[in-house]
């Protein structure tokens, strides 16, 4: 269990849904003091990662197969702590009785997830000041070399170099798209069909006639809008099928 300021919260991330694991995936990476030891599916996969040792906190989900995530819980003699991430409200006395720090309810906003985090820190961290939750940006330098992906597209008379990892989504304005990013928007004379064509389908969706999303950036979503950069972004009649199946949205 982190007992200093120096020792990372290593956390377990639990989830049959995909997409919401790479959504806490996201949230954990951009917050200094936690570190992923593990992600799994289903509670068999979770019960064997937790009796290896190591974990201090558990982003668990409520609904899987077989057994759910309360009833996993209840199996174990010495339970990390549990965060609780699901889209049901039924649940929540029962997660508070068996001492959950915090009960968060899909869509997860990253400000919800970090007052969670702040809980949990406190709990797991008590001879220590708090260390400041700033979301860190990794740089595109500092990864490895086969994920350092980019596009060059026109603008201003000249072929820019755009990340794809900078890419929080794409807007289309008749024959000109805007790609948003952190630090800028840059404009560019081209069809959203045409980057859409570049752009890995693992890491981007195109959710709207104007709209195309990195995947990884998603704040918060629901079954006619996703949230990003503060942004609600539609959900388009025509693509809806292919989001939910994406997003996990029933």
């Amino acid at each position: 269990m982190a007992t200093d300021n120096s020792h990372k919260i290593r956390c377990l991330l639990v989830d049959d849904e995909p997409l919401a694991i790479d959504v806490i995936r996201a949230f954990v990476q951009r917050v200094e003091g936690l570190e992923i030891v593990g992600t799994c599916i289903n509670a068999v996969q979770a019960f064997e990662q937790v009796q290896k040792g190591g974990i201090d906190l558990v982003f668990l989900d409520i609904q899987m197969p077989k057994l759910n995530g309360i009833e996993f819980l209840q199996t174990l003699q010495n339970p990390p702590k549990v965060i609780f991430t699901t889209a049901y409200r039924d649940y929540a006395i029962e997660a508070f009785d068996v001492d959950a720090i915090d009960y968060l309810l899909k869509p997860i906003s990253f400000g919800r997830f970090l007052k969670a985090v702040r809980k949990a820190m406190e709990i797991l961290q008590p001879n220590a000041s708090t260390p400041p939750i700033v979301p860190t940006v990794q740089t595109e330098e500092s990864l490895p070399i086969d994920r350092q992906q980019f596009i060059y597209v026109k603008c201003d008379k000249k072929m820019v170099k755009i990340y794809l990892r900078a890419i929080y989504y794409i807007e289309s304005l008749k024959d000109y798209v805007i790609i948003h990013t952190k630090e800028k928007r840059i404009v560019t004379k081209q069809k959203i069909s045409y980057l859409e064509q570049k752009l890995p389908d693992d890491q981007f969706l195109r959710i709207h006639r104007s709209f195309i999303i990195a995947i990884e950036k998603i704040e918060a979503f629901s079954p006619s809008a996703i949230d990003i950069m503060q942004q609600e972004l539609p959900i388009g009649r025509s693509f809806k099928s292919e989001v939910q199946k994406v997003l996990g949205i029933n």
